[in-house]
């Protein structure tokens, strides 16, 4: 594996690690803009929510980073806190936190009350329209983030003799079960069947299949990580800790979405095309 920088740019170093976070977050947002074209979402809801995406992305890194500075901070007080890693359920709970703010602050807040067009509410479709696909982007940044892990040698397996043993440059020799890259396997295979569901299916309860699915499978490969992370629940790790509230909250969206998201969806891939929309519009003033 590569832990080492591959090169160097304005005085600072990349990483391979670095790279696939950011070609996962690039895919993720091409594959979220994509689809919300496709199913005929109007120009402002794109713009709109691919903006409040980013500045979430970007929270989500950094609680990320946080959330693995609390962890340290808890498992060695004397060492004081700081930033020296990232854990994926702070960057998970942050980002999903932070876009639900801001999305619900501009729907409730400060759309109902601006005076100018551009802060006004004009979208053709809701949060509730997008949500069934946007856990599709999340496995696919998801899955390229544990392939970063895999180059960067961290988040590994215990100590093993199997044929499947990998031994990464952090490891000093010894060989380790790869769970970063199955890990990242799995998160490949749930992304297909998440995009088949609702693709083929029309299946909009892909947000519980992603908690429940990745909740259950990072629960039980905590058992063979060796990658100690701190401890604040006895008997769990942090990771396992969340993963039981991931589980929780997905068949909870099950419930949430038959009582108030199904009766809440505007359903834009229904309405009339919003290019064929804007076609017209240019053909009128063309002809005018």
């Amino acid at each position: 594996m590569h832990s080492e920088a591959i090169f160097t740019i304005f005085g600072q170093e990349v990483y391979l690690y670095g790279i696939c976070m950011a070609v996962g977050i690039i895919c993720c947002f091409l594959f979220l803009m994509w689809t919300m074209e496709h199913k005929n979402f109007n120009e402002e809801t794109i713009d709109k929510g691919l903006l409040f995406g980013i500045v979430a992305t970007g929270i989500g890194v950094f609680m990320a980073a946080v959330f693995q500075g609390v962890y340290d901070y808890i498992d060695d007080p004397s060492g004081g806190f700081s930033f020296g890693g990232l854990t994926f359920y702070g960057g998970l709970i942050g980002g999903v936190a932070s876009f639900l703010l801001f999305w619900n602050l501009y729907i409730f807040v400060i759309a109902p009350r601006a005076k100018h067009k551009l802060f006004q509410n004009h979208m053709n479709a809701g949060l509730s329209d997008a949500l069934p696909f946007i856990p599709i982007g999340i496995g696919i940044a998801h899955a390229f983030g544990r392939l970063g892990c895999t180059f960067a040698g961290c988040c590994y397996g215990a100590e093993t003799d199997a044929w499947y043993g990998v031994v990464f440059d952090t490891t000093n020799g010894v060989a380790v079960v790869p769970t970063q890259i199955f890990e990242c396997v799995f998160l490949v295979l749930l992304t297909i069947i998440m995009a088949l569901l609702y693709f083929k299916f029309h299946f909009n309860c892909n947000m519980s299949v992603y908690c429940i699915a990745y909740g259950i499978w990072r629960f039980l490969i905590e058992y063979v990580r060796d990658d100690y992370r701190g401890s604040f629940i006895p008997g769990l790790t942090p990771s396992q800790f969340w993963a039981i509230i991931m589980v929780i909250l997905g068949i909870g969206y099950i419930f949430f979405y038959k009582y108030v998201l199904k009766k809440i969806m505007k359903h834009p891939e229904l309405q009339p095309p919003v290019r064929e929309k804007k076609s017209k519009k240019s053909s009128d003033e063309a002809a005018a």
